[in-house]
């Protein structure tokens, strides 16, 4: 366990390379908001939260497996990160910022170049 990396993963690299060469610019892991998100565009007031398939356990992907060894332990730590990551989203949303979720296995550059697009679309400011 003490190899999983918590932030800066290839997949929010990636993410966050696109973004930026899109043009947009971000600030990570910002504290005062729920949930730490990954990537906080203040000037739209929006967040793009990175989730990994299996630690997020994404419906209907092949990436969300369930643990065969351990499952008293997997279970209950997977169904934490999802009820977690349901109670941030509310609450990042109450507090008027748009929330977009992109899934590791989603990742390729048209996705993003939508994901980039909406956010634009939400100029705030």
């Amino acid at each position: 366990m003490r190899s999983i990396v918590r932030r800066d993963t290839a997949p929010e690299r990636k993410v966050r390379w696109f973004l930026h060469a899109q043009g947009l610019r971000f600030r990570l892991h910002v504290a005062e908001l729920p949930g730490r998100p990954d990537i906080v565009l203040p000037r739209f007031r929006a967040v793009v939260l990175v989730h990994g398939c299996f630690w997020h356990q994404h419906p209907g992907c092949s990436h969300a497996t369930r643990p065969r060894e351990n499952r008293d332990y997997w279970l209950p730590k997977l169904r934490r990160n999802v009820n977690r990551d349901k109670t941030s989203l509310a609450r990042i949303r109450a507090a008027g910022w748009q929330a977009y979720i992109v899934w590791e296995c989603q990742i390729t550059e048209a996705r993003l170049a939508r994901l980039a697009a909406r956010v634009r679309a939400r100029q705030h400011g």
